[in-house]
């Protein structure tokens, strides 16, 4: 009874034992197989179910389920490797419009300007005033019972002197006969003028002078009492005196006398 007993204890120590050691290798075979499936399924979820303590699977079905796992596994990145969005390396260019074909770019008209109206110069007179502004002290005419037989223009001692007109200096200086300093001017058109009582003679005898070209200066040379401009117009000749008045009014120049 005692070696019954004795084998009926080892027996019963022996079989839990014997499942202590086989729980572990079934659940942890399982285990990695469910791992594997979930990594290759990429399921969330997979529940793995605790085999009983029945008979352990064959190593066979166990390479077999992982081979399985594996296929599925490449079978899920290929089809995920497929379908994953695919980013180009560049942009294509759009093609440049050939220049046939390419829309003429619009040029502005240049702006028309409108031509500038060219500022002519006033032809200059023909005859001018031999001093401008000056006060006139005496017409043409008789004076203390003798002729007068030109204008006087007044103006301070110095003042220049103007030709009337364009011509040539016939005579320039003091002969004596009481006009002191004096210049005569041939015009060339029969008229000649007279420029008595200079105090200085700008200008010499056979000169060209323009119309408006001072000729000299304003003085009180010869018999005059004081600085003044004694001017004659000659018709024809020298000593033909005529008014210079309306000489000069018929050529534009206005004259009080």
């Amino acid at each position: 009874m005692q070696e019954d007993s004795s084998v009926q204890n080892e027996i019963t120590h022996d079989v839990p034992r014997h499942r202590a050691r086989r729980r572990p290798g079934r659940r942890s075979t399982y285990f990695v197989v469910g791992a594997v499936a979930l990594i290759g399924l990429g399921l969330g979820g997979v529940s793995v179910a605790t085999a009983d303590h029945g008979t352990p699977t064959p190593a066979a079905v166990d390479f077999d389920a992982q081979a399985r796992a594996e296929a599925a596994a490449r079978a899920d990145r290929s089809v995920r490797e497929s379908t994953a969005p695919v980013t180009p390396s560049a942009t294509a260019a759009s093609p440049s419009p050939s220049p046939s074909t390419a829309s003429p770019t619009p040029t502005k008209k240049a702006a028309t300007a409108e031509p500038t109206p060219k500022k002519t110069a006033k032809p200059k007179p023909s005859w001018v005033i031999p001093m401008q502004g000056a006060a006139i002290t005496s017409c043409y005419g008789q004076r203390w019972g003798t002729l007068h037989a030109g204008i006087d223009f007044a103006m301070p001692a110095g003042t220049p002197i103007h030709a009337a007109a364009a011509g040539t200096v016939v005579k320039a200086g003091d002969v004596g006969d009481g006009y002191g300093n004096s210049v005569f001017i041939d015009h060339g058109n029969g008229y000649l003028t007279h420029y008595a009582h200079q105090s200085r003679i700008a200008v010499s005898v056979g000169e060209k002078v323009s119309a408006g070209e001072v000729i000299g200066y304003e003085g009180a040379t010869g018999d005059a009492t004081g600085p003044h401009l004694h001017f004659e117009v000659h018709k024809g000749a020298m000593w033909n005196q005529i008014d210079p008045a309306p000489f000069l009014r018929a050529r534009g120049i206005d004259v009080a006398c």
